[in-house]
């Protein structure tokens, strides 16, 4: 998810997607996974790539869905794709996670129409690669508010009514770029690594609450992320290394559903991160580097 710095991104506007031949009335039937919660899925970043493949996920499961993008156009078509598929209800929220405060409008607006979060997303994120000296300071910053201050802000909103409920899930996409410094990629591997460790701590301190916190690792995915954060000149984005979107979602979608912390994706990614934790950090940083630095010359 690339970002703006334009002011008027911070607000958020609600919009419950018009239905296409599915009622607005709530589906009765929610589902075995569901229990007796009636609360909603919030997800982050849902307009593409694991965060829409992770809506569909919940759809099937007859989960109702808070979508949240700044691209509420594209979002509206994909609550209706998923009111018409599956039957459940799906509010849009357009906005930029990237500007400060935007969490607090997020949450002010869901409150006001009255919905109760059962299971937050926090998907949305960004990378840039290039050397940290040559990349725009305010980037990397935006990169920072993004894939560690909103997802942190975001979960210390809706974290304590999961509890008072005594049901809950938390799902935060890191990377098994958590798992060994990024040269060239400097500050996006820093924040999966925040991610990786915040979600470890905070489960553990949610023992016995009734509420999960779940960190999904992917290795390189078939998004647009690569090419927004420019990786995609970059040996990490070559043949044999890329996992689709979808596959990627549902593997950490059952993942969540066995409650475990961390679901790295496919065998590749596990030695990956294996690797990472095992190997001298000074290594690791070095095979990293020769990984992510720019491919020069003629591409394939």
């Amino acid at each position: 998810m690339t970002t703006t710095s334009s002011p008027d991104k911070s607000r958020l506007s609600p919009r419950e997607a018009p239905s296409q031949g599915a009622s607005k009335s709530p589906s009765r039937d929610r589902g075995a996974d569901r229990g007796a919660s009636s609360g909603r899925v919030l997800i982050t970043g849902a307009s593409g790539g694991i965060g829409y493949e992770l809506a569909k996920l919940f759809a099937r499961d007859k989960h109702d869905l808070v979508l949240v993008s700044r691209n509420g156009d594209k979002l509206e078509q994909i609550a209706r794709e998923l009111k018409a598929a599956h039957g459940v209800r799906c509010a849009v929220f357009a906005g930029d996670l990237a500007v400060p405060g935007s969490p607090d409008g997020l949450y002010a607006e869901i409150k006001k129409s009255s919905i109760d979060i059962d299971v937050l997303v926090n998907n949305a994120g960004f990378g840039a690669l290039g050397l940290f000296h040559k990349r725009p300071l305010h980037e990397q910053l935006e990169m920072i508010q993004l894939n560690v201050t909103s997802l942190a802000h975001l979960t210390h909103l809706f974290l304590p009514q999961m509890i008072a409920r005594k049901h809950g899930r938390i799902v935060n996409i890191a990377s098994i770029a958590a798992y060994q410094p990024g040269p060239f990629m400097a500050v996006y591997y820093a924040t999966k690594a925040f991610v990786v460790s915040f979600t470890e701590a905070i489960a553990n301190e949610l023992h016995g609450t009734g509420v999960t916190v779940t960190a999904i690792c992917p290795g390189p995915t078939t998004t647009g992320f690569g090419k927004r954060a420019g990786a995609d000149r970059s040996g990490l984005f070559g043949k044999g290394m890329t996992m689709s979107p979808a596959v990627v979602a549902l593997i950490g979608y059952e993942g969540m559903k066995k409650n475990k912390t961390i679901v790295i994706t496919g065998g590749k990614n596990k030695l990956l991160a294996l690797g990472g934790r095992l190997a001298p950090r000074s290594l690791s940083a070095n095979i990293t580097r020769s990984l992510n630095e720019p491919r020069t010359g003629k591409r394939d």
